[in-house]
């Protein structure tokens, strides 16, 4: 049976300038056509294959920017015609629930919504199912692009979303997103089995996936899993329902009033959340349609191993790499934001995941990072307002791909170098040749002392977010001075320290952020002492992205 992917249907976005790949599935020795012609009928890529072990793959050349177009995919029993086509910029969208969270929810969405113009971008969302049975090829096989006023356009990312928009106006060209995100996921998810198990490291997601499942049949693994989907479907009904009649009740509360949401459910072979599940049933049935690269924001659920998480998601940017066969794609990726729930300790492990994202940016090739620091919201994981980090993410584009801003423009300040003496420390930082503004944000400042003062630990009213410490390792707040005729130097002080030794600026899981470049981006937090710190925790409180 002949068939073609369903990225391929009526106002898809294809990728200009570049080969564009077109594929799907069939009967061995079937000869495949396609055909694209622009709006005025005219063939302007043509070429054919033969489809090989039951897969066909099919390439066009390199296409201009043009919308209207049509694409004519056939073999000698079947023809597909798909109408209303684009040429412009394809990006995927990839990710946990901060990625997926709907342009319907955000702060931002309702207006956009009501806005009748037509912002020249469009959506297609591979569907969220790990399970590949019957039911999985049913909504693959119905699934199609979306364009703008489709009933669908309240459900599409929010980030993806204003990146397009902001993109397919400074380019001229229509934007295509492919969500590609489900809520809660490790990376390990997102990544193929093979990737995971060649390092030792990565590896542990494997055994501890192999030790919960067990003894336990695959018939086996199916029941407990499809008991747990019908308990989790009754919990949220009455969750709910709680929200209607309690408004503003927090999870907690909703928690002892109902019981522990079951999420995310046995581990077997139905579970979404084991390793390399999205990888194989979301990202493999993705690639190879041409991308221009990929949005990527996740780690906050792999908080639990911090220290891991510079490996994994190194080994994710490969992994997607050699999958498309492209080893420049380019990974436009976001920082953690400021967060921490009521409940718990700072465990300072979002720092390190923190940490790490911005050594991949520094040290793997063709990535950039959008820094959503100063972007948190308090007491919830998932930051309603979304536009401005979609505008960061398409300013780090512009810089990365497209090369039409300087560096300067979209980069965070970064710390550079540093050195100490006597009780002082001074601090040289990059992409801060213009200097900074610091601000007083007292509100996450006083939310930071109303979180510490439930664990018993007094901040200071004038706290600023840089702690500087001598030999005794303990952190005390700095005094921040700026250096004249050097606006990329910083020199910290402390009364309370006759011998610096090391700095630190926003440490902490939530707390306030107060310095930004000329530019408006935040300072990246930093340590100078590297010492492996941090306790490996995921968040007391769990909640979950429902969408």
């Amino acid at each position: 049976m002949f068939s073609v992917s369903p990225l391929f249907s009526n106002d898809c976005v294809l990728q200009r300038g570049k080969i564009i790949t077109i594929f799907g599935e069939g009967s061995d020795g079937q000869e495949v056509q396609a055909v694209l012609k622009n709006k005025d009928g005219c063939i302007t890529g043509k070429n054919k294959t033969f489809v090989r072990n039951g897969r066909w793959r099919l390439c066009l050349e390199e296409q201009r920017a043009m919308s209207g177009a049509t694409l004519v995919i056939s073999c000698k029993e079947a023809k597909r015609v798909f109408y209303n086509v684009a040429v412009g910029e394809v990006w995927l969208a990839g990710g946990q629930s901060n990625m997926e969270f709907e342009l319907g929810n955000s702060t931002e969405g309702p207006i956009e919504l009501e806005n009748e113009a037509t912002p020249n971008v469009r959506f297609f969302y591979t569907k969220k199912n790990s399970w590949m049975d019957k039911k999985f090829y049913e909504d693959e096989r119905y699934n199609s692009w979306q364009v703008w006023g489709s009933e669908s356009a309240h459900t599409w990312s929010a980030v993806g979303y204003f990146f397009a928009k902001k993109l397919a106006r400074d380019l001229g060209v229509t934007v295509g997103i492919i969500g590609c995100n489900k809520g809660g996921t490790s990376a390990s998810c997102w990544l193929s089995r093979e990737a995971l198990s060649e390092d030792t490291g990565l590896s542990s997601y494997l055994d501890e996936y192999e030790a919960a499942v067990g003894k336990k049949s695959e018939d086996e693994q199916i029941k407990e899993f499809d008991a747990y989907e019908k308990e989790q479907a009754a919990w949220d009904k009455k969750y709910a329902d709680l929200q209607k009649d309690t408004p503003g009740v927090t999870w907690e509360q909703a928690e002892k009033q109902i019981g522990k949401n079951p999420w995310p459910g046995p581990m077997g072979i139905k579970n979404p959340y084991k390793p390399s599940a999205l990888y194989e049933s979301m990202v493999a049935r993705t690639a190879p349609y041409t991308i221009r690269g990929v949005l990527f924001y996740q780690g906050e659920s792999d908080d639990h191993k911090p220290l891991l998480y510079y490996r994994l998601f190194s080994k994710l940017i490969s992994c997607w790499r050699e999958l498309w066969g492209d080893e420049t794609l380019p990974f436009v990726f976001v920082q953690l934001p400021m967060h921490r729930y009521e409940g718990d300790k700072d465990f300072r492990n979002w720092c390190l995941i923190r940490e790490a994202q911005e050594k991949i940016a520094s040290t793997v090739r063709n990535t950039t990072l959008a820094s959503a620091l100063d972007q948190g919201q308090y007491n919830d994981i998932h930051p309603k307002a979304k536009k401005i980090l979609g505008e960061r993410m398409e300013v780090s584009a512009l810089d990365l791909v497209y090369r039409q801003i300087r560096k300067e423009e979209a980069v965070s300040p970064s710390l550079k170098s540093f050195f100490t003496e006597d009780d002082r420390i001074t601090l040289t930082f990059d992409n801060a040749m213009e200097g900074f503004f610091f601000k007083k944000d007292e509100e996450e400042l006083n939310h930071y002392i109303q979180l510490e003062s439930l664990v018993g630990n007094i901040v200071p009213d004038n706290f600023s977010g840089f702690e500087i410490a001598g030999p005794d390792g303990v952190y005390h707040p700095a005094k921040v001075e700026e250096v004249e005729g050097q606006t990329d130097k910083l020199v910290l002080t402390s009364d309370k320290v006759g011998i610096a030794v090391s700095a630190r600026y926003a440490w902490y899981n939530y707390g306030p952020v107060t310095v930004f470049g000329k530019n408006g981006m935040p300072l990246l937090p930093f340590r100078t002492d590297k010492t492996e710190t941090g306790t490996e925790s995921h968040a007391a409180i769990k909640q979950v992205m429902t969408v």
